[in-house]
């Protein structure tokens, strides 16, 4: 199935980036958000974010235009009703997402392809909450979207073999990687991630070493771009937390637990870079 216009249910940090790189690719792209405010600064992002490429030569005057060309906002859903493909990129919980999957399920064409940005629910859970099951699949971008290469593609148990394959091909005509990873909680990347920040956690409670050593031993020593901290300060220590007690609940190993600490820097409101203070201040 030919993709040619792609809606975008969210224009916060994934939601925006998600779209920018959809209109950049050529799409025609509608980014909705629930309210005015929330849509204005997430367009506000997108045009700052390609306003610097051009500052830093990266990209041309006339390519900014054309991707801002191709883009377009709103707060109605019934206005993605032409959309071939709607990537949802909204607070992570399943009642939210499916009222909004359940306008969208009468205002598009029974061909539209629902795709979920989610980091840990069940893509066939969520699958289940609209009326085509068979056109559902996850399509998992990383943060920042514009400048990371990596698209995680799920498949639910009801995902049809066309669907999977057109999520793929949209994924690579976007200039990414996408890779295969199965509807199991955390998928690839964060399966393997969590439990290396939720032991970095552990091994600071436990007195290791400072944060700084920590976070310099793994940068230096493995060539990691950044340490735990720094990379958990940078997700969200809310993020993290929400993510492991799903992987938890699902698995019920104790290397997906949180740890104590982190509970109570979430319970305090030190979030990390996005609060203005987590392990490190900013």
């Amino acid at each position: 199935m030919a993709i040619k216009t792609v809606g975008v249910l969210g224009c916060g940090l994934m939601g925006s980036g998600i779209a920018q790189v959809s209109a950049a690719a050529g799409y025609k792209t509608i980014v909705r958000e629930v309210e005015d405010g929330f849509l204005k600064k997430g367009m506000g992002r997108i045009e700052k974010f390609l306003a610097g490429g051009v500052e830093k030569g990266k990209l041309t005057a006339d390519e900014k235009d054309k991707t801002l060309g191709h883009l377009s906002g709103t707060t109605k859903l019934e206005e993605l009703k032409d959309c071939d493909l709607i990537i949802e990129a909204i607070i992570e919980n399943i009642d939210d997402k499916a009222q909004a999957y359940a306008v969208l399920d009468g205002v598009v064409g029974p061909h539209t392809i629902f795709c979920s940005n989610t980091s840990s629910l069940c893509i066939t859970e969520l699958a289940a909450k609209t009326r085509r099951p068979d056109r559902f699949a996850g399509l998992h971008f990383f943060n920042p979207v514009p400048l990371m290469k990596l698209v995680e593609v799920i498949r639910g148990l009801t995902t049809s073999d066309e669907t999977y394959h057109s999520v793929f091909s949209f994924a690579q005509s976007l200039g990414k990687e996408p890779i295969t990873a199965p509807d199991k909680p955390g998928f690839i990347v964060n399966r393997l991630l969590v439990p290396y920040l939720l032991d970095a956690i552990r091994s600071y409670e436990n007195g290791l070493g400072t944060i700084e050593d920590i976070d310099k031993g793994m940068k230096l020593g493995t060539g990691y771009p950044m340490g735990p901290f720094t990379l958990l300060d940078f997700v969200g220590l809310d993020t993290t937390y929400y993510i492991a007690n799903i992987m938890f609940e699902e698995y019920r190993e104790p290397v997906y637990a949180p740890p104590p600490l982190l509970k109570r820097m979430v319970l305090a409101g030190r979030l990390g870079k996005k609060s203005g203070h987590g392990f490190y201040k900013y």
